[in-house]
Order: C-alpha cells, then sequence, then structure tokens
C-alpha cells in the first residue's frame, strides 16, 4: 500500500482570515518573529496496489475535483515514502 499527500493552500492572491488569526494569536504567545501565517488542508490518500503514474493520474484527478476548490486553492500531490 502506498500513501500520496494532497497538501492543498489558499492561493497567494486569496485573503486567508484564519492564518491571520493564527499569527495575531502566536504574537500574543510571545512568538513575535512571525511575520505571516497561511492555514491549509493535508490529505493522506492510500492506493492500494502498484502506485504507477495511473493511480497518481486519479489522485490527481481527486485533488482536482473534490480536494481542492480550484478557483481559490491550489494543490500538490507528491508520494510519500
Amino acid at each position: 500500500m502506498a500513501r500520496v499527500v494532497v497538501d492543498v493552500m489558499p492561493k497567494p492572491e486569496i485573503l486567508d482570515p484564519q492564518g491571520q488569526a493564527i499569527q495575531k494569536a502566536l504574537g500574543r504567545m510571545g512568538f513575535e518573529t512571525v511575520s505571516g501565517v497561511r492555514q491549509g488542508k493535508r490529505f493522506e490518500v492510500e492506493v492500494d496496489g502498484e502506485l504507477d503514474e495511473a493511480a497518481l493520474a486519479k489522485v490527481e484527478q481527486m485533488a482536482e475535483t473534490l480536494l481542492a476548490n480550484t478557483v481559490i486553492e491550489e494543490y500538490t500531490v507528491r508520494v510519500e515514502s
């Protein structure tokens, strides 16, 4: 069984209020050196069988159609060893 990780983040031009709230909270907790935070999502997809190009293409399709809102988010797909 192979594990594929899909990381989803807001596009750089999209305002991230959750990230801003986290940044402000960190500052209040004494972490003043943090100049920015962006909050995203991580999906771990376990794939049965061989992890070939076709299986990776299926995970790409999953990310494109369900895991990420491609209007406001971008995603990366990577194999975790």
